[in-house]
């Protein structure tokens, strides 16, 4: 397992507060050196306080993400106006708040079917971020939640287990909840992306991230982390040793 920086807070109010205060840290910086970013979202409970710290603390700020391209960790196969749709709750909690041009957002095209949704998407991760044909995507940021199961992005304990084919950095899979049809970023991808911070917040956690963190653990955070050099992890989960990160 590769090195993890195990970050702890009291609630989920100050790990967005933290992580967003974070993120704009890194942002000032490439900013000041003149490069793009490119950064991968996720849904879910954490993502939507995580998206108004972001803006909030931005105010003033707005030109910090004049060069950051927004992609999607995982979305579900439905409309952009769905509310199960990743990409609306960006869009209306961080996206439209902070003025980001059409031109730097990259959603998932989840109406469409979804195998199509991932070739398009694995071509438009591939067109943006200049790698040549054969070369990996590297993304500069993933965001990711994590599930009762230890679930990263739409990447559940038995689904996706063989790389995507061609090991394109997108894949459709059926996952075992509702909505079933999604599109997600394979394991190569997060694995080869230069930081993934993993917001893992809420109860009945507990025992999937003490499993993600062991050295045998075999959920899919687990795995993830097994492939990467470092990963921080920012929770609010109580019961997770210290030493559990090694």
């Amino acid at each position: 397992m590769g090195a993890v920086d195990l970050l702890r807070f009291p609630d989920d109010s100050a790990l967005a507060e933290a992580a967003a205060a974070r993120w704009l840290a890194a942002l000032e910086l490439a900013h000041r050196c003149g490069r793009p970013h490119h950064v991968a979202l996720s849904g879910g409970r954490i993502a939507r306080r995580f998206f108004d710290a972001v803006v909030a603390q931005a105010a003033g700020r707005e030109s910090l993400l004049e060069r950051v391209h927004f992609f999607w960790a995982d979305e579900r196969c439905v409309p952009p106006d769905d509310p199960e749709s990743n990409f609306r709750l960006a869009f209306e909690r961080l996206l439209r708040p902070l003025n980001i041009p059409a031109a730097h957002i990259h959603r998932v095209r989840g109406e469409a079917p979804p195998e199509i949704a991932a070739a398009e998407a694995s071509a438009e991760l591939q067109r943006v971020l200049g790698g040549r044909p054969g070369e990996p995507a590297v993304l500069d940021l993933v965001f990711l939640g994590m599930g009762e199961d230890g679930h990263i992005a739409s990447l559940f304990p038995g689904v996706a287990d063989a790389p995507a084919p061609g090991d394109a950095p997108y894949r459709a899979v059926t996952a075992p909840k509702p909505p079933p049809a999604r599109v997600t970023l394979d394991y190569g991808p997060l694995a080869d992306a230069r930081e993934v911070w993993v917001l893992a917040s809420g109860p009945g956690k507990d025992v999937a991230l003490r499993n993600s963190l062991s050295p045998e653990g075999q959920t899919p955070l687990a795995r993830l982390l097994r492939r990467r050099p470092r990963t921080v992890i920012l929770t609010d989960i109580a019961g997770v040793p210290d030493g559990a990160s090694g």
